[in-house]
């Protein structure tokens, strides 16, 4: 869906339109709902918050000035209320655990190859600092650009490229040192 397609039916949520709220959730709900799930691995937790996510979409929708793009706004929202959780909780991290990865290849051989590799990015993944997972979750699963992210953790833009930028290396790093440990074996 388009960024106009999107505002228009922020526009039309803030004039009361029943249905317009409907399809910007069936637009929104499943990245909106992987991201929080990915950072509370609760997915209880993660639908009430999904929820919450949406009840401030309907509440600012009228007020919503389009300064940001709408999918920035909205994970801005959700990106607030995860950290509120976390504060709530007093949880100094943030357990990652990514998705199973389905892998349509016919090989068993193939198969199990991606399912260790996904194993190993998602170990190297939860070694990172949360600053850093989450610019290149928001990045390279969110498909965001550095000034969304940017938008989205009120962090300056030059700072989300710095986080990127290391996290990238630390990843290199630590799937290389993976893969060289399991050739040694």
């Amino acid at each position: 869906m388009k960024e106009a397609d999107l505002k228009s039916l922020i526009h039309r949520i803030g004039a009361g339109e029943k249905n317009a709220i409907e399809a910007l959730y069936r637009h929104m709900e499943q990245p909106l709902y992987r991201f929080i799930n990915i950072k509370l691995n609760d997915p209880f937790l993660s639908a009430d918050i999904l929820q919450d996510v949406f009840l401030d979409v309907w509440k600012g929708a009228a007020a919503f000035e389009g300064r940001s793009a709408v999918k920035t706004w909205m994970f801005s929202i959700a990106y607030r209320k995860v950290i509120d959780v976390f504060r709530k909780n007093a949880r100094l991290t943030i357990s990652d655990d990514l998705p199973e990865q389905v892998d349509d290849a016919p090989s068993a051989v193939a198969h199990i190859a991606a399912a260790e590799d996904a194993a190993h990015l998602r170990i190297c993944l939860d070694g990172l600092k949360p600053d850093h997972r989450d610019a290149i979750e928001l990045a390279f699963y969110e498909d965001m650009g550095y000034r969304e992210i940017a938008e989205i953790t009120a962090v300056p833009e030059g700072t989300i490229k710095t986080r990127i930028f290391h996290a990238k290396k630390l990843l290199l790093h630590c799937l290389q040192g993976r893969m060289n440990a399991k050739v040694a074996l």
